[in-house]
């Protein structure tokens, strides 16, 4: 896999999936302009959306520092960046762990089966856990003071970092992988927040401050609380700009509380992530990184954050949030800066999104073993729209699974699910629609319920709190109270198609 990210971005630019960009350009909303028009492809079909390549900007004005966006903007570069053919390998490689790492030994086999497995266990500690280096590239440039800023002022002014939308409220930092520790237990974790960044710098020992956008449902959130429980004035934070990709694709994964990403950092990457304790605070960082960010947010300040143009293509309204303090820069030499524009689907962060619902579909299916397939649409942002499809077994078998899934994780911010029968291709939007507007009674068919919702919807009754519907579209069966005959589907027998196969050549001449 990948040493880092410029060892990406060889190989992006070695199969034509790069574009090196010298024109100047700015970082005031001109980037997001070039980047939207790219992976969009405007005047192009959906189909072919998110074919644009990975972008270089050599020449952002007022910066040498090049700004590299819509790396992972596309279903073959996010593959690419994992080290898979595809995205639906992910997905065997997620089922084959679980099958060689908990069916075996749960199974209760004799000890040589145990010992076949043991082996693998080996393999895998050793590319799972991170390691502690003395030293790494992220710390080859190393600032702690205002002086050694001059004449750039505050230490995030030192960066290309976009304004990406008009009504913005400033400049924020989109793809930060933040770290924090649990105060209860000293775990790690790691999350991405976007950061906005405030001019004014408050306390002596800060060369700089942003705002740290800890959503309430979120593991950065849950720390920081933890640290309020506890009496702590204060908590370490840590920011990491521009690692290896599987570094930064783990810290968008929706992991349970307490296990660390940089485990599955290490599982995807083949090896395990080298970590370098920070200069100023008790943190570890990826040491290939570009850019480290060390820090802190006191627990009993915040500020208003936003409004922020968001993934969902509109904007985020303003907020409280906690506030980072910058203490300490360190950097490459040479750093590169990755960040990401979001807003209305197709945008690059939909791909990342597509790879993590390939990959938490076996870990689904553990619990939910009647479903066949999940997808999360990119219209629907995620939390909008969620398809399942099943091999309905009994009556309220769609129900069942509606509100299990609206019990795990972050599935419970899906607004609406759909559940349809297995026969149903779900990628196909076309024949999703199709089948569902076929097969329900508006009446009978939609579950209602209300619960935790994602923050970003700004058409819940509360921020955080709504309701959420479910659609059986599954054919339904007596027990439901459905007593009618079940119209067959219109098809043309295999044999009917095979003998116009054959002809087809004299037939379509144009």
């Amino acid at each position: 896999m990948y040493q880092d990210l410029r060892d990406f971005i060889s190989v992006l630019e070695k199969k034509k999936l790069l574009q090196r960009v010298q024109v100047e350009v700015s970082r005031d909303l001109e980037i997001t302009e070039i980047a939207d028009r790219i992976i969009k492809q405007k005047g192009i079909p959906m189909s072919h959306r998110g074919t644009g390549p990975a972008l270089l900007f050599e020449n952002v004005t007022g910066f040498k520092i090049p700004v590299l966006i819509n790396a992972f903007g596309t279903e073959e570069r996010m593959a690419l960046a994992l080290g898979v053919n595809s995205l639906n390998d992910l997905t065997k490689q997620v089922q084959d762990l679980i099958s060689d790492l908990i069916d075996s030994p749960a199974r209760g086999g004799g000890l040589l089966d145990k010992l076949k497995v043991l082996p693998k266990l080996m393999d895998l500690s050793s590319k799972l856990f991170p390691k502690i280096v003395r030293s790494g590239p992220c710390q080859e440039v190393i600032i702690k003071d205002k002086l050694s800023l001059a004449p750039t002022g505050s230490g995030l002014d030192k960066f290309p970092i976009l304004k990406c939308w008009p009504q913005d409220a400033g400049r924020y930092i989109t793809l930060p992988l933040v770290f924090t520790k649990n105060p209860e237990n000293g775990k790690r974790n790691c999350g991405i927040y976007r950061m906005q960044v405030f001019d004014q710098t408050t306390t002596p020992d800060s060369i700089g401050t942003s705002g740290m956008h800890w959503q309430r449902h979120k593991d950065g959130a849950r720390h920081f609380a933890n640290a309020q429980k506890k009496g702590l004035d204060k908590i370490d934070v840590a920011v990491a700009i521009g690692p290896d990709p599987a570094v930064s694709f783990a810290g968008a994964v929706p992991l349970p509380p307490d296990v660390d990403e940089m485990i599955l950092a290490g599982y995807l990457r083949g090896a395990a992530v080298e970590m370098v304790k920070c200069q100023t605070i008790d943190l570890e960082v990826p040491a290939n990184a570009e850019i480290i960010l060390e820090g802190y947010v006191k627990t009993n300040e915040k500020q208003m954050e936003g409004p922020f143009g968001d993934h969902t293509g509109f904007y985020s309204l303003p907020e409280e949030y906690p506030v980072f303090h910058l203490t300490c820069i360190t950097h490459r030499k040479d750093p590169i800066y990755q960040t990401m524009v979001v807003g209305r689907p197709p945008m690059e962060d939909c791909f990342i999104g597509l790879a993590i619902e390939r990959m938490f579909l076996p870990l689904i299916k553990m619990y939910l073993p009647e479903v066949v397939d999940i997808h999360m649409p990119f219209e629907g942002v995620f939390h909008n729209l969620l398809l399942v499809s099943i091999k309905k077994s009994y009556p309220g078998h769609a129900r069942k699974v509606m509100h299990a899934l609206w019990g795990m994780g972050q599935a419970m911010f899906s607004k609406v699910i759909v559940v349809v029968d297995n026969n149903v291709n779900i990628h196909d939007t076309g024949e999703v629609v199709w089948k569902v507007l076929n097969n329900i009674d508006p009446q009978r068919d939609l579950e209602f319920a209300l619960g935790p919702v994602d923050v970003l919807d700004h058409a819940s009754r509360e921020i955080g709190y709504g309701s959420k519907v479910g659609i059986d579209a599954t054919r339904k069966m007596k027990e439901e109270g459905f007593t009618r005959p079940w119209p067959d589907e219109m098809t043309i027998p295999p044999e009917i198609k095979m003998l116009v196969d054959k002809k087809w050549g004299e037939i379509w001449k144009f």
